[in-house]
């Protein structure tokens, strides 16, 4: 949409146009006041009123106003040629109207209404200009191409940012739905992990009290007790804080893999390996971020879930695709078999969250689990 200034600089530059006319015509009539002083007169307060409404602008005003700056470019363009003395003068008044209307109609007019206000202006310049005179019908087909093409362009900028504001909504829209879905699943986490331990801790404090009245080495030994599994909670809970955190800034995905690995392994004493070739960083860094999520995601569950002593997680890159497998020897998933993404979600098994982040990266999940053996799961994403 045009500014307000713009729109009322336009209306200035008509109050301006209406009145030279009027004045111009004036000084060289040789009657007092005639039909033709009466038209001028009458556009020139149209001009004036047209200032005090251009906070009020519709489409259907705007629409009036450009047939009525048509109509009084074709009546100034016969009235220049009718004007004996002057008429050179008046021949330039008009190729300024015929300016201000097409830049009227580019700004605040769509490209149809530009293409016809210019086929008007070309026809009222030939027919009616002086006869022999072809200054004035040139003049219009110069400007009526200038303004074609700013409006051409004005249609095309105006489907760019058509598009981009469609785009952004569509981003916004999917950057919501990614942030209820982690909040969710930071939801989940925190009730089936640290949550169930403070219940743990809280009903077994309840045994302890009861125990220091009647059995002091029982309350001992429960106390003992309890310290390991203080002890677990900060293990615990420090393992949850640190799935929260993003990736570390400037290091590549190997790296970040590699130092998450590590650091799991220090804090809960389960072996865990990382091994990867030469491969490059995707292109787009919340690729980067969502496997990172994903490996946080099935270390966690390995501790949780899985009682395994060791995991192994290899890294690589095959058909331009970045693959990814872990494999322990934990207690598997409560199903036996090897199923891929779609099976799987048929089947409605597997990690509902992982299953999630690889269908959003448009990636292939296989997951294989050995109840009672271990599971191992692959993962391939286009890069």
């Amino acid at each position: 949409m045009v500014p307000y200034r713009a729109r009322r600089l336009l209306r200035i530059t008509r109050i301006c146009l209406a009145f030279a006319c009027l004045g111009w015509y004036a000084w060289v009539a040789t009657t007092r006041f005639t039909s033709v002083h009466a038209v001028l007169a009458a556009y020139l307060v149209f001009a004036i009123g047209a200032m005090f409404e251009a906070r009020f602008d519709s489409p259907l005003r705007t629409a009036i106003a450009l047939i009525a700056d048509a109509c009084f470019f074709g009546f100034w363009t016969w009235v220049a040629a009718a004007v004996v003395p002057g008429w050179v003068a008046a021949g330039w008044l008009s190729a300024l109207i015929c300016g201000y209307l097409l830049t009227s109609a580019v700004l605040l007019h769509q490209m149809d209404r530009v293409l016809a206000v210019a086929a008007v202006a070309f026809s009222l310049s030939f027919l009616l200009s002086r006869p022999g005179d072809a200054a004035p019908a040139w003049v219009a087909t110069g400007a009526g191409a200038v303004a074609i093409a700013v409006a051409l362009y004005k249609a095309y900028l105006e489907r760019r940012m058509s598009n981009t504001l469609r785009y952004n909504v569509m981003i916004r829209s999917q950057a919501q739905t990614a942030r209820e879905a982690e909040r969710q699943r930071i939801a989940a986490d925190f009730h089936d992990g640290p949550l169930q331990s403070f219940i743990s801790f809280q009903m077994r404090l309840e045994i302890v009290k009861k125990l220091m009245g009647r059995d002091i080495d029982a309350a001992a030994e429960e106390l003992r007790q309890l310290q390991e599994l203080c002890r677990s909670q900060v293990g615990e809970l420090r393992s949850f804080v640190r799935s929260m955190r993003p990736a570390d800034d400037g290091a590549s995905l190997p790296a970040s893999l590699s130092r998450m690995v590590e650091q799991f392994q220090r804090d809960t004493g389960i072996s865990a390996t990382f091994s990867s070739g030469d491969f490059f960083d995707p292109a787009e860094i919340e690729v980067s971020l969502e496997l990172l999520q994903i490996v946080r995601e099935t270390l966690n569950n390995v501790q949780k879930h899985s009682g395994a002593t060791r995991i192994a997680i290899t890294a690589s890159i095959h058909d331009r695709r970045l693959e990814i497998a872990t494999e322990d020897n934990g207690s598997g998933f409560p199903f036996s078999g090897s199923f891929n993404l779609d099976e799987l979600e048929l089947l409605r098994l597997g990690p509902v969250s992982i299953k999630r982040r690889v269908r959003m990266l448009g990636g292939e999940l296989q997951l294989e689990s050995r109840p009672g053996q271990g599971a191992r799961m692959q993962i391939r994403v286009p890069v």
